[in-house]
């Protein structure tokens, strides 16, 4: 599961922006990253948080040197294999963030993972959230079990 809380950064007449610290966790509470998403809309919907944070998680993948090494972010890249601590990449290639994110809102429609928002789930893509500095949101992550 991923916690993120909300943190108001500032106002300017307009929706504040928010800083949001994401920890990926299994289904058994085991920590296998920690994200932080800086000036995130404090009223943003469910599909556009998500959307977010595979950007984010793409960018950094793809600022390192020729895209190499292990991708850590919320689904798995076509043609990459699970590794501990996130997604092996087979060949150095940058990976496209807006494909990804479409994979993680396909992952989401089939219960690949769940959100929680301050202990509700929040079952629809198109769900407004506003965030505030005491906003717990939950990223559950389910894990197929072989055969199932």
């Amino acid at each position: 599961m991923s916690y993120l809380r909300a943190t108001v950064a500032g106002m300017t007449g307009q929706a504040a922006t928010v800083s949001v610290t994401i920890m990926d966790q299994s289904g058994a509470g085991r920590v296998a990253a920690t994200i932080t998403l800086d000036d995130v809309d404090s009223r943003i919907t469910l599909r556009d948080l998500i959307r977010t944070r595979v950007r984010d998680e793409v960018a950094r993948y793809n600022a390192r040197p020729a895209g190499t090494g292990v991708f850590q972010g919320l689904v798995m890249p076509d043609g990459a294999a699970p590794v501990p601590g996130g997604f092996l990449m087979p060949k150095s290639r940058r990976i496209d963030w807006e494909q990804q994110a479409d994979q993680a809102l396909e992952s989401f429609r089939r219960n690949g993972f769940f959100v929680l928002v301050a202990d509700e789930q929040v079952t629809d893509l198109d769900a407004a959230l506003e965030l505030t500095a005491d906003t717990d949101i939950r990223f559950i992550r389910l894990v197929q079990l072989v055969g199932g």
